[in-house]
């Protein structure tokens, strides 16, 4: 069991590199980083910044501000407790599980093909998926 962490200080910043998309296509990969999608050029970084941190059981509950480009929305991450263990080296670690769902268009990312058969290239919502091992703090 996660020990309770209702802390009013906690808080997750979170910067992913725009320029670290690997779908292990180079020609998409190379599309997604260019002014159709992410602009990595101009944009470098993703950002997610939490306002609070709440435990919901053994779970959590994040609100915070993600911003893609230069557009910035609040998100809602809920996070399952998947486990503890002690690696290794010694640390204490704790396995969370989360995902949430935005609307691509909302920051920005518009671009989009029409295909034969009437429907479109690229889907408006995006599904995150996180996969977290935490340290506890000494």
């Amino acid at each position: 069991m996660i020990a309770p962490t209702n802390n009013p200080a906690a808080s997750i910043e979170v910067t992913i590199n725009a320029d670290s998309i690997d779908t292990r296509q180079a020609d998409r990969d190379g599309h997604l980083k260019s002014e159709d999608f992410f602009n990595v050029a101009a944009f470098p970084h993703i950002k997610f910044v939490s306002n609070s941190v709440k435990q919901v059981g053994e779970g959590f509950v994040v609100d915070g501000n993600l911003t893609i480009k230069d557009v910035t929305k609040p998100l809602t991450i809920e996070f399952a407790y998947t486990g503890a263990a002690t690696d290794p080296f010694g640390n204490k670690r704790v396995g969370l599980e989360g995902e949430a769902e935005i609307n691509r268009p909302d920051f920005g990312l518009t671009w989009n093909a029409i295909l034969e058969t009437g429907g479109v290239l690229v889907s408006e919502k995006i599904k995150l998926e996180f996969e977290i091992s935490a340290i506890a703090q000494a």
